[in-house]
């Protein structure tokens, strides 16, 4: 046999036992955590026309998408990223719809990287869209929401790095840049090349006023009180305007109890152009990349059809598991299932006790005796399977047997405790630990 048969392509990958039942452990408290804030969930297809994820959109870049034709010649694409298709669906379902829409998703997303990056090409995404409202409310709840999740996944020693793209923008038109350098200045500060962001400056004759004050703000981490003073110094009314909209969020931050996760990053930017207001991304120990990422993209859904604003955020699955593994978080995972073991002689007696605990919702196997290795038959039985004396085959004695009996046949419920996990609460937000920065 062909051993590449066996192998998976680079940047995919099995899981499986511990490690899957402790990602379906993660995904349901991160899943409870939005259920709390009300979002309804939504399913949009794996893959999607060419043009949903065209330059036009402003999302992943052509190069990185998995392309492929149907039948009928039309360019297909795996999605790689969820929020230009929620902003397409809730184009076609919900034009006339002018109430807030709150949307929840969960699903892999397909991002064709370099194998050189290291980085996974397939990937689980869980996150949420709010559409319809343009309000700086709207935008405390996302960021509060993901502080929300994240500790109902384990994590405790994480930040929200804040920013808003509007910032930027008002100083790109202050030195009134093309649009062509602006994008360009966009790509290399976001990747955090400052040296080339100030000789791309240079070449295009901005003045050193402006390099300086973009080259400033790219640099910038703040606390509300320091806020203050880039709105005094921001010279323009759309950077001053941005700066304004960030202290009146930090104000309900402080409602909500989340203000100690925030800081600002006033020179945060995007790969995604779609962005036109505040965005935010949240890091942790352990894990180089954003664990979330979101902002407002208020023009996006108007590509499809409906003038609306929407702010929304997707949290990495993938990344949050990494990160709970390399700070040693533990993650409960199931109990092993009952054992049964039966030969041909007692199968119907073995069956009804397995059922009678199935129907208490304990989980069992039936395994054929002839198929357990010597050493681990339970320490007394007799080779042909039979229990040893005063004990039923699933480890119960005859009374507990009975007992488990008459319970399947009144239909009594008697399920095995569960430890409680703790739920996030807007209202009683837990302190994190001390020590993150």
């Amino acid at each position: 046999m062909d051993q590449r048969l066996l192998h998976t392509p680079e940047g995919v990958r099995d899981i499986y036992g511990r490690e899957y039942a402790g990602k379906l452990h993660v995904e349901s408290r991160l899943k409870e955590s939005i259920r709390l804030y009300g979002y309804e969930d939504i399913q949009t297809p794996t893959f999607e026309f060419f043009d949903i994820f065209s330059r036009e959109i402003g999302t992943t870049p052509s190069r990185e998408l998995y392309k492929f034709f149907d039948k009928e010649g039309n360019t297909l694409v795996l999605r790689p990223d969820f929020t230009p298709s929620i902003a397409r669906c809730a184009a076609k379902y919900f034009c006339e719809e002018r109430i807030p829409l709150r949307f929840s998703y969960q699903g892999n997303t397909f991002t064709n990287t370099s194998n050189l990056q290291g980085k996974l090409k397939e990937v689980t995404q869980m996150g949420v869209e709010l559409i319809n409202d343009p309000s700086v409310e709207a935008d405390a709840e996302m960021i509060s929401l993901v502080i929300c999740a994240l500790r109902n996944a384990g994590l405790s020693r994480f930040q929200v790095s804040i920013g808003d793209v509007e910032y930027f923008k008002g100083l790109c038109e202050e030195a009134c840049l093309d649009e062509e350098t602006e994008l360009d200045l966009r790509a290399l500060i976001s990747g955090k090349n400052y040296f080339a962001a100030q000789e791309l400056m240079q070449e295009r004759g901005v003045d050193a006023c402006c390099q300086e004050k973009l080259l400033k703000a790219a640099d910038i981490f703040s606390d509300m009180y320091s806020l203050s003073d880039m709105k005094d110094t921001a010279g323009n009314p759309r950077s001053r305007k941005a700066v304004e909209r960030l202290e009146k969020l930090c104000s309900l931050l402080e409602l909500y109890g989340v203000r100690e996760y925030v800081s600002f990053d006033l020179g945060m930017l995007s790969k995604y152009r779609y962005y036109t207001g505040v965005i935010f991304k949240a890091y942790t120990y352990g894990v180089g990349e954003a664990v979330v990422k979101g902002g407002r993209y208020d023009r996006l859904l108007g590509q499809f059809g409906k003038d609306a604003p929407a702010v929304g955020f997707v949290m990495v699955v993938d990344s949050i598991l990494d990160a709970l593994s390399r700070q040693g978080i533990e993650l409960p995972v199931p109990q092993k299932p009952r054992e049964i073991r039966y030969t041909q002689e007692n199968y119907a007696e073995s069956l009804a006790q397995a059922q009678a605990l199935r129907s208490q919702g304990t989980s069992v196997i039936l395994t054929p005796e002839e198929m357990v290795p010597e050493d681990k038959a339970p320490e007394g039985a007799a080779h042909e399977g039979k229990a040893p004396e005063g004990v039923t085959h699933e480890g119960k004695t005859p009374e507990e047997a009975a007992s488990v009996s008459q319970a399947a046949g009144t239909g009594a419920e008697s399920k095995e405790p569960v430890a409680p996990y703790p739920v996030c609460r807007c209202d009683s937000m837990p302190v994190r630990e001390e020590g993150v920065k």
